[in-house]
C-alpha cells in the first residue's frame, strides 16, 4: 500500500533528482570558481554531447543557466534557458559585444552557492537591462543574440562564470558579508 499521494512522490522524486544534480555541481569556495576558462577550439560531438549533458543537469539541478566551469572544465561555454518555454541554449566561446547603459539591480542566485538559494539568500547585482552577445553554437557556427531582462542577466551570470567572477564578486559590501556569513554558518553546521 502506497503511503504518499501521486503528487508527494512526485515531489520527492524530484528533490532526489535536484539533490543528485546539485552534487555534481562544485560549490564555493571550490577555486575553480575564480579561474577563467579557455577558448574552444574543437567543435565536435563530445562537444555536443558536453551541451546536453549540461542542460540536463541545469533542468535537474532547477537552474536557468550552468557554465562548464561549474562542473569542474575549464572551458568556455554556458547553457541557458530564459524561460519554461524558451529552448535551451548552448553559448560556446560567448562574449558581450554590447552593453546598455541602462543598468538595474535585482536578487541573483547561483548554482554554485547552494547554501544561499536554500537559505534564500538573494544576493543583490547590478547588470545592464540589455546586452548582445556574439558566440558559436556546439558545431562552430557563430551567431549573435540581442537580449534584454531577465535574459541578459542569466547571460551576464554564466558568462561571469567563464571568467572566475561570482555573484559574491558583484554585489554590494554589506550584501557579501551576509552571504558569507551564512556560508559560514553552513559549513560549521556539518
Amino acid at each position: 500500500m502506497a503511503t504518499g499521494t501521486r503528487s508527494e512522490v512526485d515531489q520527492a522524486r524530484e528533490d532526489e533528482e535536484r539533490r543528485a544534480a546539485q552534487a555534481q555541481i562544485r560549490q564555493f569556495p571550490d577555486p575553480v570558481l575564480q579561474q577563467r576558462a579557455r577558448a574552444i577550439e574543437t567543435f565536435d560531438e563530445d562537444l555536443a554531447a558536453l551541451a546536453e549533458r549540461m542542460i540536463r543537469l541545469m533542468h535537474q539541478a532547477h537552474g536557468a543557466g550552468l557554465a562548464a566551469p561549474q562542473i569542474g572544465l575549464l572551458r568556455r561555454l554556458f547553457v541557458y534557458q530564459a524561460g519554461e518555454d524558451a529552448e535551451p541554449l548552448a553559448l560556446v566561446n560567448p562574449e558581450i559585444v554590447e552593453a546598455s547603459e541602462e543598468t538595474a539591480v535585482d536578487g541573483e542566485g547561483c548554482l554554485s552557492l547552494d547554501v544561499l538559494i536554500r537559505s534564500e539568500v538573494p544576493v543583490p547585482v547590478e547588470r545592464p537591462v540589455r546586452v548582445r552577445v556574439r558566440a558559436s553554437d556546439v558545431h562552430g557556427a557563430p551567431f549573435e543574440r540581442e537580449v534584454e531582462g531577465h535574459e541578459a542577466r542569466v547571460i551576464q551570470h554564466e558568462l561571469d562564470h567563464l571568467d572566475g567572477t561570482l555573484i559574491l564578486d558583484r554585489t554590494t559590501p554589506e550584501a557579501r558579508r551576509e552571504a558569507m556569513r551564512t556560508l559560514r554558518l553552513a559549513r560549521t553546521a556539518r
